[in-house]
């Protein structure tokens, strides 16, 4: 009997929208659990390290956003073979740096002259990465799609709201978002309420 599912995360996209895009698109049944900020404070005791998104599992709990992906990689076989999974960690780590770039913009100093020196400095070296190693591919492996390919596009996604054309030098990656965006399984929760609605972060800040 397949596992059930439920996530529990905040009523933004934030740190679970990767893990949501890989669920729906993989058709796995599960209750997205959205709660508001004033619940935090009686929910955050319960959670082992105080954070979220908590993934269940039959009711096991499983937390920090890197170890979900990463355990439902293994699960739905989106972590490659044992040859490439150590290169998918690898870029999955690239992303993840790229975001706490990007969150420290946001939670930091987010003012017009900081925004603009990132758009403008940080993201082409670091969007260029990420087009060298997707150009003539479809996804990270090639043509197998990993649990890292959700978190790209996802924070692809988020840095196009921030600045839309930071995308326009880089091919490859303009393509990899629009092709997974039309993915048939995401169409309906990518035209849903909550995904066209929801922050991007916690502080309202996009």
């Amino acid at each position: 009997m397949a596992p059930k599912y439920k996530l529990a995360y905040f009523a933004i996209r934030g740190l679970a929208e990767p893990i949501r895009l890989l669920l729906h698109d993989q058709k796995v049944n599960f209750e997205d659990e959205r709660f508001d900020k004033k619940d935090w404070p009686e929910i955050k005791p319960k959670m082992l390290f105080g954070q979220v998104p908590c993934l269940y599992e039959d009711d096991k709990p499983i937390v920090q956003s890197g170890a979900i992906m990463r355990h439902l990689g293994r699960r739905f076989g989106l972590y490659g073979n044992a040859d490439e999974m150590t290169y998918v960690d690898v870029v999955y780590e690239g992303i993840v740096d790229l975001r706490l770039k990007y969150a420290r913009l946001i939670y930091g100093d987010f003012s017009d002259e900081a925004k603009c020196k990132f758009v403008n400095e940080v993201l082409p070296v670091e969007l260029a990465r990420f087009e060298k190693l997707l150009t003539g591919k479809q996804y990270i492996l090639n043509d197998e799609i990993t649990f890292a390919d959700y978190a790209l596009v996802e924070l692809l996604d988020v840095l196009l709201v921030l600045s839309s054309t930071c995308l326009e030098k880089f091919p490859a990656l303009k393509t990899f978002h629009a092709q997974f965006m039309d993915r048939p399984n995401l169409k309906k929760y990518l035209s849903s309420d909550f995904r066209k609605n929801a922050k991007i972060n916690g502080n309202d800040k996009q």
